[in-house]
């Protein structure tokens, strides 16, 4: 069940939780785990808000990578990187291969808080795994400091990563030429004037939502900027922008594709992205994205 399905179910049991049980997200009511399907059978009052629990506080990443590198670097990331970053106290929700830039790796984690993030940063950057590691990613990078810091852009608009299981590591992944894409993830980020993110979000939710549900189309999540100050400030964040950002997961290429025809000939889109102008500053961005092999998002 996507993120549209849960729109109106926002209220959370006081007693429900989501944790990791043998390496797998596990949404809990009364202390009792609840797996896969039987997530779908929770009371109504009782909404998946992985966000809410798992990670209030997600960093969006995108690295510009040297020529030829993106590979090398994921071979790094999801063979020594994963496991150690979430030992350190956060979640690396998921690592992507940009498909219309090529030179782009993009991956997003996320924080039970910012204090939390703070020290689950400090305890990784100065811990053994990112020092025995650190000049081999180093070495594909040309700049990382391309970071929006975000929350959920409502309750319950965070990733719901109940059930999910990371595979094991496999090294030397490469994409294979000519290959079909099975599932892609589409990140739309908005760029918006100072203090409209609040109710951009909510039109959002109550309209324009409801029209991308299409066979093949699941809305993961959606976000606006956490206005926080950076709580760790040796990694920079693009701290003075405005933006709400929508993740999708389509079955294919060709799905995205035939959804975006069908919406921009729809009225009531248009409508509805003529109502939205004045709240927007700059072209919306559109990140096409394809998961790499150990990403809990998009597989």
């Amino acid at each position: 069940m996507g993120l549209i399905e849960w729109l109106s179910l926002l209220t959370l049991h006081d007693n429900s939780k989501l944790t990791k049980q043998d390496n797998r997200f596990v949404y809990k009511q009364d202390d009792h785990p609840v797996f896969g399907d039987q997530l779908m059978n929770l009371p109504l009052n009782v909404a998946p808000q992985a966000a809410a629990l798992a990670s209030p506080v997600v960093e969006l990443r995108q690295y510009t990578l040297k020529t030829g590198k993106r590979d090398t670097l994921i071979d790094v990331f999801d063979g020594k990187l994963i496991e150690g970053q979430e030992e350190a106290g956060m979640t690396i929700i998921g690592q992507f291969r940009d498909l219309d830039r090529p030179d782009m790796f993009v991956w997003l984690r996320g924080f039970d808080s910012m204090d939390t993030r703070r020290e689950a940063l400090a305890a990784f950057y100065d811990g053994p795994v990112w020092v025995a590691h650190r000049d081999a990613a180093n070495a594909t990078m040309i700049d990382s400091d391309d970071v929006l810091l975000l929350k959920p852009a409502w309750p319950g608009a965070g990733f719901d990563l109940s059930g999910t299981q990371r595979v094991a590591v496999a090294t030397g992944e490469k994409p294979i030429p000519n290959k079909p894409l099975v599932g892609i993830v589409v990140i739309q980020i908005h760029h918006l004037r100072p203090g409209a993110e609040t109710g951009f979000a909510s039109r959002f939710a109550a309209e324009a939502a409801p029209m991308m549900k299409a066979p093949g189309v699941h809305l993961l999540a959606a976000f606006i900027t956490e206005h926080a100050e950076n709580s760790f400030p040796r990694l920079p964040v693009r701290a003075r922008e405005n933006v709400f950002l929508s993740v999708t997961r389509f079955d294919s290429t060709e799905t995205h594709a035939r959804h975006e025809v069908a919406l921009a000939a729809a009225p009531a889109w248009q409508a509805y992205w003529q109502a939205a102008q004045p709240d927007l500053t700059k072209p919306t961005e559109t990140l096409r994205l394809s998961p790499t092999s150990r990403s809990l998002v998009g597989r």
